[in-house]
């Protein structure tokens, strides 16, 4: 019996270099998390980089027009 879902997704189909679907198979099996939850935990921290980032720029700029 299928579980049923827990949250709103969606797939997505991607090609990634050999090397690196290695190193990421590696590291889920190191850490014991499947690749969706690991590639997801990748994806919101460099998001998230890029947005503070990108809020840190405009402040900047900001300031220089002051």
């Amino acid at each position: 019996m299928a579980r049923p879902k827990t949250r709103d997704t969606q797939t997505i189909t991607i090609r990634m270099d050999a090397a690196l679907f290695d190193r990421l198979c590696n590291y889920c099996d190191r850490s014991g998390q499947s690749k969706t939850t690991a590639v997801e935990r990748a994806l919101v921290m460099f998001i998230d980089d890029y947005d503070k980032k990108m809020e840190l720029l405009a402040s900047m700029e900001a300031d220089n027009r002051s």
